[in-house]
């Protein structure tokens, strides 16, 4: 499972993400993209066989464990990292809800509404985070569990190139 939530959390981290898809440098930033990243893979297993749904609550924990560590070694006190981890899991289960209504709808503009309130603000870069992440659920739909466990990149590369041209 580490080596699935890494390659989640890698692809997370993709530069072109933050530079042309809108998403903010920063550690709430890194937290939708991850959030949305982590929902993308969650959604895949959630439609495979067993053992699929035990990987799903595994990559869960991974995802939350990371985010602790996160916060301690950013410097919160013991005392307020589950204060911290609340708040959190509060907040990505709100993200989760609001992107699979999102993703329930056809074409990219409910996605990118939600993509705008939760993870991007620059003017039109939520239709271009939307539309990567129709992308990115249309290459995972594919895969079955042994693929997913073990393809790498796990995720399409943002078109930052691209991206900048028609911002």
């Amino acid at each position: 499972m580490d080596v699935l939530f890494g390659r989640v959390a890698e692809a997370s981290r993709q530069p072109g993400l933050y530079l042309a898809g809108g998403v903010p440098d920063s550690f709430e930033g890194r937290f939708e993209s991850l959030t949305l990243h982590v929902l993308l893979v969650l959604r895949r297993l959630r439609e495979l066989p067993s053992p699929a749904s035990e990987l799903a609550q595994e990559l869960v924990d991974a995802c939350f464990a990371y985010l602790e560590l996160g916060f301690r070694n950013g410097g919160v006190s013991d005392i307020a990292v589950p204060k911290r981890m609340k708040k959190i899991g509060q907040m990505f289960y709100g993200r989760v809800q609001a992107y699979e209504a999102a993703l329930a709808q056809p074409g990219v503009d409910a996605l990118a509404d939600a993509l705008r309130r939760n993870a991007c603000t620059p003017e039109g870069a939520p239709r271009r985070l939307a539309a990567y992440v129709r992308e990115a659920q249309a290459a995972l739909a594919s895969c079955e569990l042994t693929a997913l466990l073990e393809r790498d990149p796990l995720f399409p590369a943002f078109p930052h190139e691209e991206a900048r041209h028609d911002a």
